[in-house]
């Protein structure tokens, strides 16, 4: 199965910047590193990324505690690790960022949504699927109250919850979570988006699972579909 990580936190989040020149200076730096480093990781540059990141969260500490560049730059610093599966650092690092995110924002803004399914990812890929679950559910409730039932990123949230009910060998809960992925990526994106084809190949997946093969050859149908016409 294949989890649909989220994203990087962007560079350019809404921020207040102090009028002092030191902290004006601040931000830019910060700002640079990010972008830098944001670059780095799009190019599997995992060792600059990793440095860039860090000369970030010591720029973004500078905002103080709970300012949300600081988070921003946790949560980089720790999909890098996460990437180069350094579970043992990336954790705690997750973790800072999500207090932060809840400290400044409250728990029911949709920023902790990216954080819980970054920690969540970090727990399934080391077989903790109990402390993934939670992370995954409230993620999913977050996203869903803040953009309704039809976002993608409620699309996002239903792929990673079904993907590990999947692989503890939930089929049944599993099933529905993967149909109603398909359906919102399907209406938002258009039937040939990556993401769509993701959906299908998951879903087909577990219908094999399931012995319900005519099902999922006719899902791996649309999946090959997709894959040669994004060859194109």
């Amino acid at each position: 199965m294949q989890r649909r990580l989220a994203v990087l936190l962007a560079v350019g989040v809404v921020i207040w910047l102090a009028p002092e020149a030191g902290a004006a200076q601040s931000a830019g730096a910060w700002e640079q590193f990010t972008e830098a480093g944001k670059i780095a990781y799009q190019q599997s540059h995992y060792g600059e990324a990793l440095a860039y990141f860090q000369a970030a969260v010591k720029e973004a500490e500078k905002f103080g505690p709970e300012d949300r560049r600081l988070a921003t730059s946790l949560n980089n610093l720790a999909a890098v690790y996460s990437t180069q599966d350094n579970y043992k650092d990336a954790e705690p690092i997750y973790r800072r960022a999500l207090h932060i995110l809840e400290q400044a924002l409250g728990r029911e803004h949709p920023d902790l949504a990216t954080s819980l399914n970054n920690l969540a990812v970090l727990y399934d890929s080391q077989g903790k699927y109990g402390e993934a679950e939670p992370l995954y559910r409230r993620a999913l409730a977050i996203d869903e109250k803040a953009f309704g039932s039809e976002h993608v990123d409620v699309a996002t949230d239903l792929n990673n919850l079904a993907s590990l009910y999947d692989t503890m060998g939930r089929y049944a809960e599993a099933e529905p979570l993967y149909r109603r992925a398909l359906a919102i990526d399907e209406k938002v994106l258009g039937v040939e988006h990556h993401n769509v084809l993701t959906d299908l190949q998951n879903y087909a997946a577990l219908l094999r699972k399931m012995k319900r093969d005519d099902e999922a050859a006719k899902l791996e149908e649309r999946a090959e579909m997709i894959r040669s016409l994004r060859h194109d």
